[in-house]
């Protein structure tokens, strides 16, 4: 039967490459072409799966297949004109590169896997589970509620372990030549031995800090015996029902090595708070989480992505633990396991809750390390060559490693135009009609598609956004990779910082520098319409693709133009029965909302004036968890009227480490929170809202970072922050009293919302695949 499919699909495939290579008139291809858009445009009201969905996918195709035949035959210059031979090849590369991971992207997401859910029933049977947490300069705070999360997990506790898998307190650091070094290591190990004593969990080191993540991993697997693994991250605090959710997947097959659960995360990115997009637009990680995941399913290509996922023991010792070659153990242990024939498995459903980095320098240390480890993985264990994987498993490997060549083609496509507007050279050789009736018509096939693949995950050109503001620096990070791919070495990412005030950030310079040198670009383009009126058409073409990186660039100066955050968690709304301990008073509560720093609680309006600001109290609820205590102490921070009571704002005064057993009880033990909040911004807007809507952040985000040059008060454009206690810090008590009103996750009391948008489009006439593998989760 496979057979008969391939000879098939080779068949259609014949037949379409013969279609797209005839001669046609410019006018036959444009009608042609705008039928396409119109059909898709219609089908696109119906369901997106089965026949539908491959009837797009082809009609899609065939566009973008006559325009590389076009591109390819017709439009590069000569070799003789070697000054427009050379950035004409350089952008033919950069476009070629967008067709391949299109074509490498539509086989992944061509028929994604939606598994049926398995939730382990009471009589199934409870293998043992090892509980990971590698931490290296975590606060322990925030690894209190981690662990008290996972401790809090629905499972037999005599089947549970759990350990702290400190790196940070190492032998190697605690006896550093460095005197402070030596004791801030040595204090450290004090502090989280003590921490795991508290809360009943295993405290793990080792000698040296040999292959940083994968090596610490390791220590654990040789110090457990587990007949599963879970990884967290440090910040990544699981619910109650993650291993009822995930371990049922593994009775079904005896190879399966991977059950990945999605990475959903309680705080903004930088461009989602700086732009305000937070509460209402599909967060970067859904697309690759929302539908790249299970895609790669399909073809039983998902990996791992460092946390939130469950590893058999056995798939694990017969590769021989986790993978240190590159920066990326994830991914690079995943090609390992896949190649011996192990299975893996994406359970789509958010149960772990974690942070983004804050700032946009964090977030491009991130970035930077994820693009160096694939490509790592790419040079150096190269899926294309592995022995052992199938076909289907290269091709998913490779779309996700050739993302991260993203940056070339980005820059390539940002600067192109100026080589006409401001040198005159003619790298790309069409006139102003045959661009309209080849790549306009392919860019509304791109943009039709991308919507119609990606519609409640990712709003039109937010993934060309997401690229642009990494390009900058991700273009040295690629190449320092590449000159020597086994330089690179594994950073951990500072999360929890705040801004006391608004500020440029200290990566920004480049992005004004290239937004004025692309607006020079529209000085020129009006000259050449005045002083070249007969060149008008290729002109208006040229300034109108250098118009929308002025865009791209100006909604750029959005996220670098950092706005103030002075809160360093996220409140999530519940609806929870409480009481209040004032004094020798209990007075029924309802907890509104919280956070891993405090609560709201609505209480009767006849306290208004017998609580203070200042005092502390007691919260008692009913734990979901079983757990000893059911009392949480507070210091009330504010108390004002709601709704015919009175709200207090208030902040969690802990003073025993078990104590975080609660918090961790309040905010992170029901994942159905998690999956109603996701739901909420899961919402396709269309292709044509989605375009105004990018447009008005553009315009309002331009104006934005631009007024950030003459407003941004001086020295407060590194007025960057920590938390107290450490880069990692989220839980300790806030400096400032939480506002009084929120009931939604990520509440800014203080932002103005502005009009925008995102996407997944095209650039100039190239198809931009997505920000779909880039991660945004280790």
């Amino acid at each position: 039967m496979r057979f008969l499919v391939l000879l098939l699909w080779l068949f259609v495939a014949a037949i379409l490459v013969f279609m797209v290579t005839q001669p046609v008139s410019l006018d036959t291809h444009f009608v042609t072409s705008m039928v396409i858009v119109v059909i898709i445009a219609i089908l696109k009201m119906f369901d997106r799966k089965g026949a539908l969905r491959a009837v797009v996918l082809a009609l899609g195709t065939a566009v973008v297949l006559r325009y590389i035949y076009w591109r390819t035959f017709t439009t590069i210059p000569p070799v003789e004109e070697l000054g427009n031979f050379i950035p004409g090849v350089l952008l033919y590369i950069a476009e070629m590169y967008s067709v391949v991971m299109l074509f490498l992207s539509l086989f992944v997401v061509a028929d994604p896997l939606d598994r049926t859910r398995k939730v382990l029933s009471k009589d199934s049977p409870r293998p043992t589970v090892d509980v990971f947490v590698p931490s290296v300069n975590e606060s322990p705070q925030l690894l209190a509620t981690t662990l008290s999360a996972a401790k809090q997990m629905d499972y037999p506790a005599d089947k549970l372990t759990v350990y702290l898998l400190d790196d940070g307190g190492t032998d190697e650091r605690t006896e550093s030549a460095d005197p402070e070094r030596a004791a801030a290591a040595q204090e450290r190990r004090r502090e989280l031995q003590q921490l795991a004593r508290d809360l009943g969990v295993n405290y793990l080191t080792r000698s040296a800090n040999i292959n940083a993540k994968a090596g610490n991993l390791n220590n654990g697997l040789a110090h457990s015996t587990g007949e599963f693994v879970v990884v967290f991250d440090a910040d990544h605090a699981p619910t109650r029902d993650f291993l009822t959710e995930t371990l049922g997947y593994f009775y079904d097959d005896p190879r399966m090595f991977l059950v990945q659960t999605p990475h959903f995360f309680i705080n903004p990115d930088p461009l989602e708070h700086n732009l305000e997009t937070w509460n209402r637009m599909p967060s970067e990680n859904e697309m690759f989480y929302g539908i790249i995941q299970k895609g790669l399913d399909k073809w039983n290509g998902t990996f791992f992505c460092g946390s939130a996922a469950v590893l058999r023991r056995t798939a694990l010792e017969e590769v021989g633990g986790f993978s240190g070659r590159s920066i990326t153990e994830d991914a690079e242990t995943s090609v390992n396991l896949h190649a011996q024939g192990w299975n893996s498995a994406f359970v789509d459903r958010p149960m772990i809750a974690g942070l983004q980095p804050e700032t946009f320098a964090n977030f491009i240390g991130q970035r930077s390390r994820w693009c160096q480890g694939m490509m790592q993985i790419l040079l150096l264990n190269s899926p294309l060559f592995k022995s052992g994987l199938s076909i289907p498993q290269r091709i998913c490997y490779m779309s996700s490693m050739f993302y991260w060549l993203f940056p070339f083609s980005r820059l390539v496509f940002a600067f192109a135009p100026l080589f006409y507007l401001f040198f005159g050279l003619s790298i790309f050789d069409a006139s102003g009609a045959e661009f309209a009736a080849y790549t306009v018509t392919y860019l509304l096939v791109n943009i039709l598609m991308q919507n119609y693949l990606w519609n409640r995950v990712r709003w039109p050109f937010i993934s060309e956004l997401y690229e642009t503001i990494q390009s900058v620096y991700l273009i040295r990070a690629l190449g320092s990779v590449i000159v020597n791919p086994t330089k690179p070495t594994f950073k951990v990412t500072t999360k929890g910082e705040t801004n006391r005030t608004s500020r440029i950030s200290e990566l920004g310079g480049p992005f004004y520098v290239i937004f004025f040198i692309l607006t020079a670009g529209v000085v020129a383009t009006i000259w050449r319409l005045i002083a070249q009126p007969f060149a008008a058409d290729v002109t208006l073409v040229v300034g109108g693709w250098n118009l929308f990186n002025i865009l791209l660039f100006g909604a750029a100066l959005g996220v670098v133009a950092e706005r103030r955050q002075l809160r360093s968690s996220q409140r999530v709304s519940i609806d929870r029965p409480a009481e209040i301990i004032y004094g020798d008073r209990v007075i029924p509560a309802k907890i509104d909302d919280v956070s891993i720093a405090g609560a709201r609680i609505l209480v009767p309006a006849n306290v208004l004036r017998q609580i203070k600001p200042g005092e502390q109290i007691i919260m008692r609820f009913q734990p979901l968890s079983p757990l000893a205590s059911n009392e949480l102490p507070l210091t009330v921070r504010s108390v004002v009227r709601d709704e015919g009571g009175v709200a207090l704002g208030s902040e969690f005064s802990v003073v025993d480490p078990r104590q975080y057993e609660l918090v961790a009880d309040l905010v992170f033990a029901n994942s159905d929170e998690w999956v109603r909040f996701q739901n909420r911004r899961r919402k396709n807007i269309g292709a044509i809202r989605g375009i105004v809507e990018f447009l008005s952040l553009a315009v309002f985000q331009t104006v934005r970072g631009l007024s950030y040059l003459f407003t941004a008060a001086p020295g407060s454009r590194r007025g960057k922050e920590s938390a107290p206690t450490s880069a990692q810090q989220t839980i300790a008590p806030a400096a400032k009293p939480e506002p009084p009103r929120s009931r939604y996750i990520g509440a800014d009391p203080d932002a103005v919302v502005s009009s925008g948008a995102g996407s997944t489009a095209a650039l100039h006439g190239v198809p931009v695949t997505r920000s779909a593998n880039s991660r945004p989760d280790r």
